[in-house]
C-alpha cells in the first residue's frame, strides 16, 4: 500500500485537527488547506500551503469558488493504477491527494444563528466541501476521507501500524460515513427550504 504523501484539510470543526496534522507532518505528508483551517495550522506552527497556492488560482467570487478546481478533483478522483489517468495527471502537472480531512457546518447550527435570513443561509451553503468529500469517498480504493474528528485516532493508529498508510477496511468505512454526511447535509438543507417561501427576485 502506498504511503499518504499529500493531505487536504478543510474543517469547520477543528477539534483534534492540529494533533492529526502534527502526526501527518511526522510522516512527511504535505498539507494543503483552505484559508480558515490554514490560519489555525500556521498559528500552531505547522507547515502547510494554501489551496490557492496548490491550484495556482486565487479564491474567486467572494470565496464561492476555491476548491472547485480540476487539480483538486483530479487529485482526489484519479485512479493510481490507470495508465491514462496517470499520464493525464503528469501532462497537466497535477498531484495526487491521498487524504481529505473535511467537515461541514451542520445545517441546524447554520440556521440557528440569530436573525439569519434565507439568503444568508443559501450564501453560506457549502458546495466545495461537499464536492470534495464525495470525490474522495468515491475513490476510497486510493483515498482516505474523514468527516468526523472522532475518527482521527483510527487514522493515526493505521498510519503508525502501516508505516504511513491507512488500511483498505478503514478507508471503506470512512467513505460510507462521508456519503452519509453529505446526504444528511443535503436533506437538512432541503427540509429547511421546504419550510420557507421563495425569496423575492
Amino acid at each position: 500500500m502506498p504511503r499518504i504523501e499529500r493531505a487536504l484539510l478543510s474543517c469547520h470543526d477543528k477539534t483534534g485537527m492540529v494533533e492529526l496534522a502534527r502526526v501527518l507532518r511526522e510522516y512527511g505528508v504535505e498539507l494543503v488547506s483552505t484559508s480558515g483551517t490554514l490560519k489555525v495550522l500556521h498559528e500552531a506552527g505547522i507547515e502547510a500551503i494554501s489551496i490557492a497556492d496548490f491550484t495556482g488560482v486565487p479564491e474567486l467570487m467572494d470565496g464561492r469558488v476555491k476548491s472547485l478546481h480540476p487539480k483538486v478533483h483530479a487529485g482526489l478522483l484519479g485512479l493510481r493504477d490507470n495508465k491514462v489517468h496517470v499520464e493525464q495527471m503528469q501532462a497537466h502537472d497535477f498531484q495526487w491527494i491521498d487524504l481529505l480531512v473535511a467537515n461541514l457546518q451542520p445545517v441546524d447550527q447554520l440556521i440557528a444563528q440569530p436573525g439569519i435570513t434565507l439568503e444568508e443561509v443559501i450564501e453560506q451553503t457549502d458546495i466545495g466541501g461537499c464536492a470534495m468529500i464525495r470525490s474522495a469517498a468515491k475513490n476510497f480504493r486510493y483515498v482516505t476521507v474523514t468527516v468526523n474528528p472522532s475518527r482521527y485516532p483510527a487514522i493515526i493508529h493505521d498510519m503508525r501500524a502501516l508505516d504511513g498508510d491507512v488500511s483498505y477496511e478503514t478507508r471503506y468505512r470512512l467513505a460510507q460515513e462521508a456519503f452519509a454526511c453529505t446526504a444528511d447535509y443535503d436533506r437538512a438543507l432541503a427540509d429547511y427550504l421546504e419550510q420557507k417561501q421563495p425569496p423575492a427576485v
